[in-house]
């Protein structure tokens, strides 16, 4: 039913067809007949009240007034809220010369640069990300970025199953929940043993993991700093993970690698995480970028893409799509994953800013929000009910405390304050109504957090 037509072009004297398809409304309801349905029956399922019945395009405006209009719009969407907010996104400062850079013409597409020779600027740009990736994670190959810090997760997990040839999975519940979501969506349909064990005091579970690890094991899934906020090590998993076989994935909040050890120095074979804290706004989901980084010797199993520095026939230094493992590029039986457009531009927001502020800046802000996290820490503590869940030593810059109501309707009476408080628990963790994780950034004053707390304690 529907019709192949060919358009066809010559390459080295060689004529090749490549097919498309052309949809007529004839053929769309030749096709709906066969399987007896009509297009109205299409959308029987939505009320006639939700039907669009026309554009309703208004008469024409002029120019000012349609800027005024469309302003007004906007402005109903702007609610200032101070954001204690965490979970895998923190409200960090971004210099203005991040966005400054992002606008310049070179820079403008994050499509894939298939022609190098025209393509140079963002190949040494994505060449850069990936160097910068490797010294923040400890690691030896990066590639070109990924769609955020989830999938970014689920790709590493496939990598090692096909790394150690195995099938079983073992992840523990303080990775992040909605990385979590994620892993099982795509799971689902898989040929994969994907095993769950229950945090230990806000610590990855050693006694639950080394009990399901076994030969069969091919990767094991954790996240320093945790969900949580905990900070922990995690060299003796990355060593009992060896000894069977098996892999460490470890997914990680790169802004605080400014201070804490790294994955690699942990001895992790995949380091992957979400690269929004280094340049890219809160937003509203995006769009960011995840980042993946490993061994060299796994290196041709990542997927996506890697570039790679060369020289020209004339000896001048180039920029090339050195290892392209998706489906375009390779047979599809050899393909990793079938990831397209990457996140180039996000990932040139992140190299922007990482040059920015260097070493010494990284590590700085890194403090500062773990320094102000402690601050924090003793002045909602100091309000009656308001009690720690966890007693772990160390935090980097979020924590979660029991409130003596519920979570989410104090979450709510504190946004009638002006305060994005937190994150209410209860959502993805039994038994956690009352716990609310509060995070904070560099971007967070002494003042903003005694006028939180001054709220709280007068909710409360």
């Amino acid at each position: 039913m529907l019709r192949l037509m060919g358009s066809s072009w010559k390459r080295k004297g060689r004529r090749k067809t490549m097919p498309y398809i052309s949809n007529t409304d004839e053929q769309r309801a030749e096709m709906l007949a066969e399987i007896g349905l009509t297009a109205e029956d299409l959308f029987g399922d939505i009320p006639e009240s939700l039907r669009c019945g026309g554009l309703n395009i208004p008469d024409g405006m002029s120019e000012q007034k349609v800027r005024d209009h469309l302003a007004a719009i906007a402005d109903k969407n702007y609610i200032h809220l101070t954001s204690f907010l965490g979970g895998g996104f923190y409200d960090h400062f971004i210099p203005s010369a991040v966005y400054s850079t992002l606008s310049r013409a070179e820079f403008y597409t994050a499509y894939t640069p298939y022609q190098p020779e025209i393509s140079q600027g963002t190949l040494q740009a994505t060449y850069e990300f990936q160097s910068m990736i490797c010294r923040l994670t400890d690691m030896e190959v990066s590639n070109a970025s990924m769609y955020d810090g989830g999938t970014a997760l689920y790709e590493a997990m496939m990598m090692g199953l096909r790394i150690a040839r195995r099938n079983k999975v073992i992840m523990d519940d303080s990775v992040n929940p909605i990385y979590r979501v994620m892993i099982h969506s795509y799971s689902r349909n898989l040929k994969v043993d994907l095993v769950e064990t229950k945090n230990h005091e806000g610590l990855a579970n050693r006694e639950a993991i080394l009990d399901a690890l076994d030969d069969e094991t091919g990767v094991i899934l954790v996240q320093n700093p945790n969900f949580f906020g905990c900070i922990d090590d995690l060299t003796d998993l990355a060593a009992a993970a060896h000894e069977k076989g098996a892999l460490l994935v470890v997914s990680c909040y790169p802004m605080s690698l400014g201070i804490l050890k790294t994955p690699g120095a942990m001895g992790a074979d995949i380091v992957t995480g979400e690269g929004q804290s280094l340049g890219l706004p809160m937003s509203f989901g995006g769009p960011y970028l995840g980042f993946m980084a490993t061994r060299k010797k796994y290196a041709r199993n990542l997927p996506g893409r890697i570039v790679g520095e060369t020289v020209d026939t004339q000896g001048q230094r180039g920029f090339v799509l050195t290892l392209q493992t998706r489906e375009q590029h390779i047979r599809r039986d050899k393909a990793t994953s079938n990831i397209c457009s990457n996140e180039a531009l996000c990932a040139l927001a992140s190299t922007v800013y990482l040059s920015l502020l260097g070493k010494e800046g990284l590590k700085e802000t890194a403090q500062l929000c773990m320094d102000k996290a402690g601050y924090a820490y003793q002045r909602f503590t100091a309000i009656p009910g308001v009690k720690p869940h966890f007693h772990t030593k160390w935090v980097f810059n979020e924590m979660v405390f029991d409130l003596p109501h519920d979570a989410a309707d104090v979450i709510g009476k504190l946004i009638e304050k002006g305060f994005a408080a937190g994150f209410p628990l209860s959502r993805y963790y039994e038994g956690m109504d009352n716990s609310i994780l509060i995070a904070v950034t560099e971007k967070r004053t002494k003042q903003q957090i005694g006028m939180l707390a001054e709220e709280l304690e007068a909710i409360l």
